[in-house]
Parts: C-alpha cells; structure tokens; sequence
C-alpha cells in the first residue's frame, strides 16, 4: 500500500524551476513560538516544496528573516500579543491566490481576534488547507466551518485537539481512533490525521491507513509542526491530499526513526528529525 502512495511523488526533471514544485504558505508564529513557523517551513522545505513564505507577525519577521535562509517571510500585522490580526485577513488572501496550498496553525496562538482570523480564512480561501495546531483550536468546536469549504482540508490533531474539537475525551479518543478519525473525515469531508502512536489517516471515502513507523522520542515539542510542513508540502505538488497526508506521516515517522537511531530516544529533538527526512526518502527508495 506504502508503495502505491511514494510512487505518486512526482519526480525530478531536468530543466525544472522551483515553480514546478509548488508555492506555498505557511501561517505560523507568535510572540515565544517562533520555532512552531520555523519547523513547518523547514519540514517543507526538505520534502522538496518549491516555493515556501512564512506569514508571520510583523513585530518577529527580523527573528524569523536570522532563523529562514531559504524561506521567505510575509510580515503581517498583529495584535497586542503579537498574533496575526484580522487586519491581514486581505493581505493573506491576496498571497494565497497566487499558492497552491495554505496551512494554518502552528504556533499561532490563542488571541480571539486570530481565532476569529482563522475562521474567516477557513471560509474565504479556496486553496487547499492544512489546518493545525491552534489552527484547530481556533474553530472551537464547529465542525460546519470545515464541512462548508469550498477547498481541500487536512486537519492534524493530536488527541487533545481532536478531543476539543468534537467534544469527545482524551480517553475515548485514544481507545477509538480509527472509528472516531473515520467518523470525522467522513462528518466533514477532510482528510483527517489523528496523530499519536499509530497515527491514523482518514478520508471521507472511507479508507482508513494506520501508519507503522515512528517511536516515543518523536513525543517531543515541534515534531508535529514539521508534519504539518511536509503534508502543505506534498499537496503543492499536486498530491492529492489523502495520498500527501499517508506519505508524510511514514516519512515523518521513519525519520524519526532515523534520528532514534543515531540519538537515542531519550535525546531526539524535533531538529533531529527535520536532519535525518532525506535518510527517510533514501531509505523509502525515492
């Protein structure tokens, strides 16, 4: 099955430029979590993304132009507590027409006025969506504002974000997860990845794929951001989104499996496993 998905990865040609490999963007980033907008961008940058800025707010853009050599930043305007503010709503619509996929999340924060951004942006960009973190957060529950997307939506929550977001407990969640990732995707027409140990893909055809790589030291702060990264990363290269969301969980996984190996799992960090995703592509035979 593994096999089917890898061999959708398009290969590399000749005369190719970095447009032919996907533009996209990545909104991420508050005041104390500028590592969150720095591992996506990374895990999309090492899984071959073409094109990748970081809308991030204003007053961090210096931080983040020190910590992004090969990615470029969108400073946006931001609220007191230096999230994004609905002022960029036009700004980042503007930027995500000319993408060819948009996530939303990592690192964002909790500021009302950003999870209110999140749910305009959720309705009024068409672009495919990777929706993450307090991405996921921000919707507060409301299931409709994903079912009602005129575009493609990943959603990657942990148990906890999951548990929130269809009001269910960490405890069921965690003893039905295939079930219960099923139901969702099925509820909202999203691919859902349920992450955890044995991440679950879901899709609202029905198919269900448990993943089969990846260990306890990947439980470490930011390895989700880099999941995130990579799946934004796939779909800009024209994969379809069930098919980008199982490629990058194994990959995500086996080089974390990768980093295990030569760290330990005890001292994996989330850089360790950004370092070892073109061991994972090698060792996937791409």
């Amino acid at each position: 099955m593994m096999r089917e998905h890898i061999s959708k990865i398009p290969g590399r040609i000749e005369n190719a430029h970095k447009g032919d490999y996907g533009r996209i963007l990545i909104l991420a980033g508050s005041r104390g979590m500028t590592g969150a907008a720095f591992l996506s961008s990374e895990g999309a940058l090492l899984t071959g993304s073409g094109l990748i800025t970081n809308g991030i707010p204003e007053s961090l853009n210096c931080v983040m132009e020190v910590k992004l050599t090969e990615v470029m930043t969108l400073p946006l305007p931001e609220t007191k507590d230096a999230t994004l503010s609905l002022k960029a709503k036009s700004q980042i619509l503007s930027f995500s027409e000319k993408c060819d996929a948009v996530a939303i999340g990592p690192g964002l924060g909790r500021n009302e006025e950003t999870k209110k951004l999140v749910k305009e942006l959720m309705v009024e960009i068409e672009k495919p969506i990777v929706l993450d973190a307090d991405g996921i957060n921000a919707l507060d529950g409301n299931l409709e504002i994903i079912k009602n997307r005129a575009g493609v939506t990943v959603i990657t929550p942990h148990p906890g974000e999951m548990a929130r977001l269809t009001g269910k407990s960490i405890s069921e969640i965690q003893s039905k997860r295939k079930d219960i990732a099923k139901s969702v995707a099925k509820l909202t027409g999203a691919v859902i990845c349920l992450k955890g140990h044995r991440t679950v893909v879901a899709d609202s055809s029905g198919f269900v794929y448990v993943n089969e790589t990846g260990n306890s030291g990947m439980a470490t702060g930011g390895t989700g951001d880099i999941l995130t990264g990579m799946i934004t990363s796939f779909i800009g290269q024209k994969i379809s989104a069930s098919s980008a969301a199982i490629i990058s969980v194994y990959l995500h996984g086996m080089a974390g499996d990768i980093a295990a190996e030569k760290k330990g799992q005890f001292s994996t960090r989330a850089k360790d496993v950004i370092e070892s995703i073109p061991e994972a592509f090698g060792k996937a035979g791409i």
